[in-house]
Parts: structure tokens; sequence; C-alpha cells
């Protein structure tokens, strides 16, 4: 049984992480942290009955995180906090699922220079999605038959997102470029042209769209499409649940969701 603690847990994604650990055979909720609901039953919080475990405030972190013998965390909040946070559950010894989007690269290495310092587990990843992450290895693979075309990644999300663009188009560049020896990005077309080479990033807003990503290949005569659609957020909780499920038995180390999925 491996113990596990959620940041953000008065949120949407943190009730719904949780609901996802409790159906979870070999995972136990022992912490939740919130600037919200300080004191509460997470389980009354979140509509699905006492689980005995009171949301604390993340000031407190470290010495709830040890006292509750939480192993692993799971953080889906936003990059500020999360900045600050991972790296106190760190130092407690404890490891890490990180879904939260924006980080800064100053940030983002502040973490992972926190998790090895430590000694502990960790994944940061922009998607937990299991089909998502099929989506990345799949564009690897065609971008290699598909580099000379022009690129375009358009995603599409909901009014609150507070990132643009995603982690995931974000992620999905980087490993085209990547199979491409380097090209860059551009945001957006205004003002820019003629076309370049260059893979372009668009950002959509609107509404309660999940999450939509679509990577245009177009040639000559022909165009290929290869897109991702997420229904609902069960997609992400369900593929973080698995992570820390895997991450709580794993060495030390940063690792990424294709080590976790065999991809």
């Amino acid at each position: 049984m491996i113990n596990v603690g959620v940041t953000g847990a008065s949120g949407r994604m943190g009730r719904l992480i949780i609901d996802n650990i409790l159906r979870f055979d070999d995972l136990k909720l022992t912490s939740a942290f919130d600037l919200m609901n300080v004191g509460k039953d997470v389980g009354e919080v979140a509509q699905i009955g006492s689980l005995g475990v009171a949301i604390s405030d993340v000031e407190d972190m470290e010495s709830v995180l040890k006292e509750s013998k939480t192993q692993v965390l799971i953080d889906f909040t936003i990059a500020d906090a999360t900045a600050v946070n991972a790296p106190k559950a760190a130092s407690a010894g404890v490891s890490l699922v990180i879904g939260t989007t924006g980080l800064s690269p100053e940030q983002k290495k502040t973490i992972e220079d926190s998790i090895a310092s430590n000694n502990v587990a960790g994944i940061i990843s922009p998607n937990y999605s299991v089909g998502v992450n099929v989506f990345f290895k799949i564009l690897a693979e065609a971008s290699k038959y598909l580099g000379d075309m022009d690129i375009e990644i358009i995603e599409a999300h909901h009014m609150h997102k507070k990132d643009a663009p995603s982690g995931t188009a974000l992620g999905a560049a980087k490993i085209i470029s990547e199979a491409l020896g380097g090209k860059e990005f551009v945001y957006g077309r205004e003002g820019v042209a003629p076309r370049g080479k260059e893979i372009g990033i668009h950002a959509v807003r609107g509404g309660d769209i999940v999450g939509d990503h679509t990577v245009l290949f177009a040639g000559d005569g022909e165009r290929i499409e290869i897109k991702h659609q997420a229904h609902s957020r069960q997609a992400f909780a369900g593929g973080a649940v698995k992570a820390a499920a895997w991450i709580g038995k794993a060495e030390p180390g940063l690792y990424t969701m294709q080590d976790i999925l065999g991809l």
C-alpha cells in the first residue's frame, strides 16, 4: 500500500484525483492540502463521505507529510504554488507526481534539482492521459517521415485555463522539433508572413472545452492530421494516479510518462 497526498484538494482536479485514489487498490489517501477548507474532512468537501483525512494548510506541508507517512504527493495546482511546495515535499522525503502546467524553465529546474538532491522519485508531465502519451509517440515517428511538410499545432481549452499555449502543445512541439533536429516555434501568426519552416502553435480558449490537440502536417496536394481529444478530466486524473502507484515503487530519479507506460 502506497500512502498518497494531494495538493489543491478542494479543486475540481483535486477532488477527481482523490476519487481515483479511493478506487485504486494499492493506494491510500493520507494527506490533503489547500488554501481553503483547512481543517475540514476532505471527503466531506468532495461530497463523497467522510474519509478521516483533514485538509491541511500548505504552510504545514512538511510536518503533515512526515506525520502522515505520505510517500507520494500529487500536485495539479498553479506554477507559483508548485514551485514552492514541491521542494518542500521532496525535502520531507516524499516523491512527486506533478501535473501543473505553465512552469517556467527556472521553476522546473528548481523542482528537478530538489528531486535529485533529496534522493526521491519524481515525474513532471504536461499531460498524464495515456492517449496523449501515445499521441506523443506517434508524433515522434510521423515527424521522421513528414518533416518536409509545414507543421502547425492547434490546441483548444476551456475559458478558465491560465496558461497558453498548453503544456501539451509545447510538449508536442518539443518532440517534433527534436525529431527534426531543432526546428523553431512561433506562437500565432499575426504579422508573420510569408510562412517559414518553423512549427506554428495556436491556442484557442472558450467555453468548457476539456482539451483538444491537433497537429497538422501540410504538404503540396495532401495533408495529415493527428488529433487527440479529451472528453473529461478523468483522462488526466486516472493517468496521474497510475503514475503515483508507479512512482511510489520506483528508484530515486526523474521519470517521464513514457517510462511509466513502457513507450
